[in-house]
């Protein structure tokens, strides 16, 4: 439940100018996903979403979409970074997987089938075994240098 609700609030951010968590409680409600203050401020939190001003001078939750964003969530989150076959393993800290996938996942890989994430581990199935030791080596360089 946890993943199909943030899920949808990635997609509602995307679609629509969202400024505040109430905002957001009753956008998620109207979806069949009934959620608490406290759920939300949580998700927000977990998908690292930052507030931005719109251009009729409000604001609006956007994910951390620049490259610097995304490396700073994947530095501060991932723990470690290994492959298996065509399928890359990566350890979050507990609670983070979520937010680094989604972070993880705007950079519309092209080597990169598919990503699952559970609380603290993420799956990444690639086209390739060679696919998977490049996109290991990369996501090593860019989170630890």
């Amino acid at each position: 439940m946890k993943n199909r609700r943030q899920e949808k609030i990635l997609e509602l951010i995307a679609t629509a100018d969202i400024d505040t968590q109430e905002a957001l409680q009753k956008m998620l409600t109207s979806c069949g996903f009934p959620v608490t203050q406290a759920t939300i401020s949580r998700d927000i939190r977990e998908l690292k979403l930052m507030k931005t001003s719109t251009p009729g001078g409000g604001y609006r939750y956007v994910t951390p979409e620049s490259s610097t964003a995304r490396r700073s969530l994947l530095t501060d989150t991932v723990t470690g970074v290994d492959y298996a076959m065509n399928t890359v393993v990566i350890k979050c800290h507990t609670g983070m997987a979520q937010a680094a996938c989604a972070a993880l996942d705007m950079m519309q890989h092209a080597d990169i089938v598919g990503t699952l994430a559970g609380d603290d581990t993420i799956f990444i199935l690639t086209r390739t075994e060679q696919n998977a030791a490049d996109l290991t080596e990369a996501l090593k360089a860019m989170i630890w240098g």
